[in-house]
Parts: C-alpha cells; sequence; structure tokens
C-alpha cells in the first residue's frame, strides 16, 4: 500500500499525540498516588486545634530513616500527640524557633556527611547560629561502626542544637546498622514522653530464604576484582516485589548480624533479582565476609538469607516523566541497569548513560544489553568511559566535562540526575563536575526538587 506524505505526517503526529497522552497519564497517576498517599498521612496524624505539633525531621539517604520517622509519628498519633512529619530540608529556622518539641530521625551518608534531603538544611541553618531556648529535642542516628565518622551528621546536628540552646529530652540514640535492641531504646523513650506503653516493639522486616539460582564472572583477565552477576530467586510460594532502585540487605553466615547491602541490578519482570558484586579480598588475602560468600563460597542452588529493601531516595518517583541522566561507576552500574530495564519496559527513551571502568576489553558489564538498547532506541545516549584504555586516565566526570553544554542542555529540558557507585572519588568529582557546569544554586534546586539523587557507597 503507498501512502502519500499528508497520510504519512497524519499517521506520524496521531502516533506522537497517542505517546504524550501515555506519558502525561503515568505522570499524573504517579502524582495522584502521591499526594493521596500525603492525604492518608496527614489524616492519619492531625494536629488538633490549637494544639503545638511535634516536629519530626528526617534526613535520609535510603528511606529508612523516612520510615522510622513515620513509626515515629504514628506512635505519638496513637497518644494523642499531633506531629508534622518532614524531611530537614523543608524546616526552617521559624519552624525550630516556633516548635516546643522535636524529634530528628537523621542517618550519616559517606564519612560523616549528611543525607541528600538534608544538604539545604545544613548549609542554609546549621550555618547559623539561632537561638532555640524553647525547643525539646531527641535524635535517632543511625549508622555503621566500620566507618570511622559512626551517624557523625547526627553528632554533628546534636551538638549544633545544644549550642544554639536547645534542651535534650534523652540521650540521643545510636543505632548501628538497624540493630533492634536500639530501634526499642527510641520506641521505649517515646512512649515515656508521648505516656503510652501499648504500642508494639519495632522490628525490622524478617529474612527470607532465597537460592542462589545463577553467578557469573564478568571480567575474567581484568586488572580489577573479580566481578560477578548473581540471579536470585523466592523460596517461599510469596510473590516477591520490589522496583528500579531498590536493595537488598544479605547475611553471610560469617556474620549474621551485620547485614551488607545491594543495588538491585533488575526488575519484577526479570522473575529474579539480579545483584553485581565485585569481590573483595582484605589486606591479607583472605575474602571479604559477604562479598566471598556471594561470589565463591556458597554454592549455586544454596539458600541465601535476604530481604528486600525499598530505596525510596533513588526510586523514580516523580522523574518517571523526565528525561535520565545516569551515572556511575564500576558495580554502580547495577543500580543503573535497573532504570534501564524499567525504561525500556515503559517505552520511555530519553535516557543518558554515562558509566566508567578499568578496560572496554574486560570491565564492560551488559555490553550487549546496552548495545541492545541504543539499537532499539531505549537509550538515546551512551558514553562509555574506561580509564586506563589510555595515557591519560579519564573518569566519568571528565566526560560530563567534555559534555557541558549536552549536560545543560538535558537539565534544562527537566532531566533528573541519578548516580550510583563508589562514594569515594567517583560520586564526589561527579557532584564537583556538575557544580562547574550548573553552578552550585542549580544544583542545590535539583536536589531540592529531588532531580538529582544518590545511591553511593
Amino acid at each position: 500500500m503507498n501512502w502519500s506524505d499528508q497520510t504519512r505526517a497524519i499517521v506520524a503526529t496521531i502516533l506522537v499525540a497517542v505517546y504524550i497522552a501515555l506519558c502525561a497519564g503515568i505522570y499524573y497517576a504517579q502524582r495522584r498516588k502521591r499526594q493521596q498517599a500525603l492525604r492518608n498521612a496527614a489524616a492519619l496524624i492531625p494536629a488538633a486545634d490549637g494544639a503545638q505539633p511535634w516536629l519530626v525531621g528526617y534526613a535520609s539517604q535510603t528511606g529508612f530513616a523516612e520510615e522510622l520517622a513515620w513509626h515515629t509519628a504514628r506512635l505519638l498519633h496513637t497518644a494523642g500527640v499531633p506531629t508534622r512529619v518532614t524531611s530537614l530540608s523543608e524546616i526552617s529556622a521559624s519552624d525550630l524557633s516556633q516548635a516546643e518539641r522535636a524529634l530528628f530521625i537523621v542517618s550519616t551518608y559517606g564519612e560523616g556527611d549528611p543525607p541528600d534531603n538534608a544538604s539545604l538544611f545544613v548549609s542554609k541553618l546549621m550555618s547559623l547560629q539561632l537561638a532555640l531556648p524553647n525547643l525539646h529535642f531527641g535524635v535517632l542516628m543511625l549508622g555503621d561502626s566500620e566507618y570511622a565518622n559512626f551517624c557523625g551528621f547526627g553528632r554533628s546536628l546534636t551538638t549544633w542544637l545544644k549550642t544554639s540552646g536547645a534542651q535534650a529530652l534523652f540521650d540521643s540514640v545510636f543505632v548501628d546498622k538497624a540493630a533492634n535492641s536500639a530501634l526499642q531504646t527510641w520506641q521505649h523513650h517515646l512512649s515515656h514522653i508521648a505516656g503510652t506503653s501499648d504500642a508494639p516493639d519495632w522490628q525490622a522486616p524478617s529474612y527470607q530464604q532465597w537460592r542462589l539460582a545463577a553467578r557469573r564472572h564478568l571480567n575474567p583477565g581484568s586488572a580489577g576484582a573479580p566481578t560477578f552477576h548473581l540471579e536470585l530467586e523466592a523460596i517461599s510460594d510469596a510473590a516477591a516485589s520490589w522496583e528500579a532502585g531498590d536493595l537488598v540487605q544479605v547475611l553471610a553466615p560469617d556474620d549474621a548480624q551485620r547485614p551488607r547491602e545491594y543495588s538491585i541490578a533488575s526488575i519484577p519482570a526479570d522473575g529474579r533479582v539480579h545483584l553485581l558484586v565485585r569481590q573483595e579480598r582484605r589486606e591479607d588475602g583472605s575474602l571479604g565476609i559477604a562479598s566471598g560468600w556471594l561470589t565463591k563460597q556458597a554454592a549455586v542452588g544454596e539458600p541465601i538469607a535476604l530481604r528486600l529493601r525499598p530505596h525510596s531516595n533513588f526510586r523514580l518517583g516523580d522523574n518517571a516523566h523526565r528525561p535520565l541522566m545516569l551515572i556511575g561507576n564500576g558495580t554502580g552500574l547495577a543500580g543503573l541497569r535497573s532504570h534501564l530495564k524499567a525504561r525500556a519496559a515503559s517505552g520511555a527513551s530519553r535516557n543518558w548513560l554515562i558509566f566508567g571502568e578499568r578496560n572496554a576489553a574486560y570491565d564492560f558489564y551488559y555490553r550487549d544489553e546496552i548495545e541492545t538498547w541504543q539499537s532499539q532506541g531505549n537509550l538515546e545516549r551512551a558514553d562509555l568511559v574506561f580509564s586506563r584504555d589510555q595515557i591519560e586516565r579519564i573518569y566519568v566526570q571528565d566526560k560530563l566535562r567534555e559534555q557541558a553544554e549536552q549536560v545543560r542542555a538535558w537539565i534544562a529540558a527537566d532531566a533528573a540526575v541519578y548516580v550510583c557507585g563508589s562514594l569515594e572519588g567517583m560520586a564526589g568529582g561527579v557532584e564537583d563536575a556538575l557544580t562547574e557546569i550548573l553552578g552550585k544554586e542549580t544544583v542545590g534546586q535539583l536536589i531540592a526538587q529531588g532531580r538529582y539523587r544518590r545511591d553511593v557507597y
């Protein structure tokens, strides 16, 4: 059948209109879902007429501190205490000056840094010397004692509050790797000050038995540490559910008290949880506890203790309708791969991958997938940076500077930026490059708008 140019133009216009309508439908459906969730939360925790609500502020990188903030608010609600739950970056100086009671649930990011949704609080408020003599506060700090500056941001926040004249309601509570005992201490403090004792003890979600279904060495011959693609399937009949951007926590038999977190590299439609794990070795040559267990010691078919962990800060959420810049290095490709899979499944093609590793010949993980996404139009741009394939080493932050004009164009087109990979070197370098290209104020706006998100370690 021969079509005229006019007919082709009409058909193309209709297809574009249908695509735009579909994208708009997805966006507004998600927006309605988010607004309904906020309305439900407000209905659950109301402020009584004339009552001064307790301020419950959270600083959360993976979403766990935010989850605990809502648990805290619900417990206070059972005692008739009105609350206002918000991220730290949405708290103003007047909020603190007017509040009589405030509870802060904060995690520490990297070596003592605040999470992204606390960055504005730190830059705008903690740089000031406020007078807060009427404020009484409590702090729950989440951290990992393997880091030298354990709960560093929580400690800095506590010091600043005390320096500003605020008074502690009780000793700060330190939570090491989501330890249940510390969470119960926090709950008991809340029960005491709220005058209720009938709330059940908080428990972290239980671990489920999964099976190591497949393991594949991705970079034989690489100068870097061995890296493996792993596939795990649930043993129980219960349907496992997660979203692109989420995490898993794995318990190795040699250390059943300290879970290790890994970014999920797959989507539920794959039927299995995929992980991208680098095999770590200590200075004495012994294998890392969790990575050694997953990549070598556990036999294929063996059960693995695992629990899924929502990572609200790295999910797409309101960014589902936006162009996506996905930046990462090494095993950070896992979290980016899950987003690329989700985007390909939804037909969202405005995706730009900027990924770095050592050598293209050995360390180009998931090469066939990436090239297929490119050829099928699911990946608009892909800049692969292999630092040791030339005399002068180059990294993803150098590629960003090289493509500064394109970076500005994508941000002007409302793109969101997702960064996944190593905290040391890459993440800081990427932020420095974005600041140089866009300006500090714009980067701050991206964070405040939820358009700049990081899953780094």
